[in-house]
């Protein structure tokens, strides 16, 4: 890892919410829990557009936390505009995602982390896959299905790429090419960029309160086009050159 100023944050956690006021309190508790031997750490939460508390929850919990940021889009822009906003704005050199149900446990961020390291700079993520997932049963055979065109077509080794628990190079996450998907493709387009995927198993829960925010009728036909589109990327990727010597101009 580079060196940083002694007070700036080594790892940086971007959770977007929309619509989570009852989630933020125990999520960030377990957040911090989990990092404590970590620290220095942040959480940059992406309110998207929520209609509820999230906000003034939000405004409440930083009082106390120093390590807390937030950052509001005025409209919902979707989850990886959120969590696009959220890298952006995060100062570490290595980003954990998460979704703000609490699906995700952070008490697996520790074994994220020590993969990353583990598997060296030429690693650009560690990507989570779900075990025993709490959804509804329409939910999982819609990610089975859509997992497993997705592996067809991209034949990126990944199984479950829906899933929003992620650990990557902040560096590389920000050269990949943006759009309103892009965390449903980031292995694909992490191997397309030329750097090593690692895989963590992740124990899924079930939310802590509320209800889903972004529903799978919202992204099924424009899912197929940006499958398309990454297909397209992946296939356009020129060669990297290889520089065997560098000279002083």
């Amino acid at each position: 890892m580079e060196n940083l100023p002694q007070d700036a944050p080594r790892v940086s956690v971007v959770v977007p919410v929309r619509n989570e006021a009852g989630n933020l309190e125990p999520l960030i508790g377990e957040i911090e829990r989990a990092l404590a031997g970590h620290a220095p750490f942040e959480i940059v939460y992406v309110n998207d557009g929520s209609t509820d508390d999230t906000q003034p929850e939000l405004a409440r919990l930083m009082v106390a936390r120093p390590w807390l940021r937030a950052v509001t889009h005025a409209r919902s822009c979707g989850q990886s505009a959120a969590v696009r906003t959220g890298v952006r704005h995060a100062r570490a050199p290595v980003i954990i995602t998460l979704d703000g149900d609490g699906q995700n446990d952070p008490a697996f961020m520790p074994a994220f982390l020590a993969a990353l390291a583990a598997a060296g700079d030429g690693c650009g993520l560690v990507q989570g896959q779900r075990v025993g997932r709490k959804d509804t049963g329409f939910k999982k055979f819609q990610s089975r299905v859509a997992n497993g065109v997705r592996s067809r077509v991209l034949k990126d080794g990944a199984r479950d790429t829906g899933c929003g628990f992620k650990c990557f190079r902040r560096e590389a996450w920000l050269a990949l090419p943006y759009f309103d998907a892009l965390h449903r493709f980031t292995p694909a387009l992490m191997r397309r960029e030329g750097y090593a995927i690692a895989y963590v198993d992740v124990i899924d829960r079930p939310r802590l309160t509320g209800v889903s925010n972004y529903g799978f009728f919202d992204r099924l036909w424009v899912g197929l086009v940006d499958l398309a589109g990454v297909r397209w990327l992946i296939s356009r990727r020129k060669r990297v050159p290889e520089i065997s010597e560098a000279t002083r101009t």
